[in-house]
């Protein structure tokens, strides 16, 4: 960034798609509301993510402490979204992992969201899609988010 100006407008620009974002994602979660709230989606999106999940790594990817990842784990667990099983490598560590409830809940909402988000990226001009790509991908790498395949070497 070579510029305050610049990464002023960058943080701006961003703010504003984190805005359309944060309340499609609200709607896509508003249909499993019954289910999980917004920060347990999260929650299981980290799980889905990130192979090998233990509590400390879930809470280091969401920010919180470990009592607040383990009792987002407990909560979700009672659902029947998540189960905890012993690493077969390190019997003290227990792993984190999305069941089969858990994985489809997850996929219908990022389906539903993937949807909402098509259909706002058809509305832009299509040569700038290129730019965002590589812009948001960029983003994503800095804020050691996992790059999904299908991006990585776009």
């Amino acid at each position: 960034m070579s510029t305050d100006r610049e990464a002023d407008d960058l943080v701006t620009a961003l703010l504003l798609a984190s805005r359309v974002l944060v309340a499609v994602t609200a709607r896509s979660v508003a249909s499993v509301e019954d289910a999980v709230t917004l920060t347990q989606f999260r929650a299981l999106v980290v799980i889905d993510s990130h192979e090998h999940t233990n509590i400390n790594r879930l809470s280091e990817q969401l920010g919180v402490n470990t009592s607040t990842a383990t009792r987002s784990v407990d909560q979700l667990v009672g659902k029947g979204l998540v189960d905890r099983i012993q690493n077969p490598r390190n019997r003290r560590e227990v792993i984190v992992t999305l069941t089969t409830h858990g994985k489809q809940l997850t996929d219908a909402v990022t389906e539903r969201r993937s949807d909402e988000i098509r259909t706002i990226v058809q509305q832009m001009p299509a040569d700038r899609a290129a730019v965002m790509v590589s812009a948001l991908k960029s983003f994503g790498e800095a804020a050691n988010e996992p790059i999904p395949v299908r991006l990585a070497d776009a």
